[in-house]
């Protein structure tokens, strides 16, 4: 649990731009009163094609909105999240 609501999975260590540090899941979900959430710290941006093939659904910068896991093919969204969580440790190039 991170927090009251947030579940979190695995661990990331991060660094700000600014200097400043912080501890956080790898990803993690929510269920809010409008859809559930779950959270990518690799954001959703690198995986259009996958979203395109998820179901209904709706994205912010770092998240993704269902509000039924029937409108939503379960093995994409298991990709899409495998996928966030390998590419969240891939070295950065440089």
């Amino acid at each position: 649990m991170w927090g009251e609501h947030l579940v979190g999975f695995g661990d990331w260590h991060y660094k700000y731009a600014s200097g400043r540090e912080a501890d956080w899941f790898v990803t993690g979900f929510a269920s809010r009163k409008a859809a559930l959430t779950l959270y990518f710290m690799t954001g959703v941006e690198p995986y259009k094609s996958l979203l395109a093939k998820l179901g209904k659904h709706s994205t912010g910068k770092g998240c993704l909105h269902i509000k039924n896991l029937d409108d939503i093919d379960v093995s994409v969204l298991s990709e899409l999240i495998n996928n966030s969580a390998r590419d969240l440790f891939k070295p950065k190039a440089k």
